[in-house]
């Protein structure tokens, strides 16, 4: 387990993280703490948590688990007002490719996850001043990919959460945004390309899908989490903050 820094007050604004151990779990993390505010991250590897950073032994798709790593944040802190909700999971395939099992397991993740933890979360997040939530969805929640459709159903479920968690609690103080990353160059991405049969023509492909270009730094996606997650986006609740390349947006020829 990381033990937190020092340079933490006890009235630092308090944020947990799902898949806050790597990826761009780990990089909302040290974006967060970076500002001053004191971290938890959720995770299935919480010895991998990064230095500054609480780990904390986590499975979204247990509610018990939700729930005691939850305690154990407000045990630790005192106080939850930021919860990124980042845990999840991939699948590929057609709907003829995966069975009801594989179906209800990455939803159970990628989407039920993400309601157990709110749900958790929301009464420490009614007493904070500055509450917000930022869901991580997907480039694939808006646009059509071939051989993602569970994937995508999982993300495009994640949006519409999103919109409708933003709706549920405004009036309370509650912020709820997302952001929407296309391709990350994060380790899961780093194995998909090693096991093509031509790794570097499949990277030049996965850039080339991009109209930026290239694949987004799972930096870049941190940075927009935290952005999301404090006062600097204030006026902001029900935005879906897109960081993937322009691919949801533009049309190159």
């Amino acid at each position: 387990m990381s033990v937190p820094s020092e340079a933490h007050t006890s009235d630092s604004l308090v944020a947990v993280v799902s898949g806050g151990s790597s990826g761009i779990g780990a990089a909302a993390a040290a974006s967060l703490a970076a500002r001053g505010i004191r971290v938890a991250a959720l995770d299935l590897k919480p010895e991998d948590a990064a230095p500054g950073v609480l780990g904390i032994g986590c499975d979204v798709a247990d509610d018990a688990s939700v729930r005691s790593a939850v305690a154990e944040v407000v045990e630790r802190f005192g106080r939850i007002d930021i919860l990124v909700n980042n845990a999840g999971i991939a699948a590929q395939g057609t709907v003829a490719d995966n069975d009801d099992a594989e179906w209800e397991r990455v939803l159970n993740v990628n989407v039920v996850g993400m309601v157990r933890l709110a749900r958790a979360a929301l009464p420490y997040l009614r007493k904070s001043p500055a509450a917000a939530i930022v869901n991580t969805t997907s480039v694939f929640a808006r646009a059509g990919l071939p051989k993602r459709v569970l994937y995508s159903a999982s993300k495009g479920a994640v949006y519409a959460l999103t919109l409708a968690m933003a709706a549920d609690h405004v009036q309370e103080g509650i912020r709820v945004n997302a952001v929407a990353p296309g391709a990350v160059a994060t380790p899961w991405i780093e194995r998909m390309l090693a096991q093509a049969p031509d790794p570097e023509a499949a990277r030049t492909a996965l850039n080339e899908r991009h109209p930026s270009g290239r694949l987004a730094r799972p930096e870049e996606v941190g940075e927009a989490i935290a952005f999301l997650a404090t006062s600097a986006s204030s006026a902001s609740t029900g935005t879906i903050l897109a960081v993937d390349g322009g691919v949801h947006g533009l049309r190159m020829r």
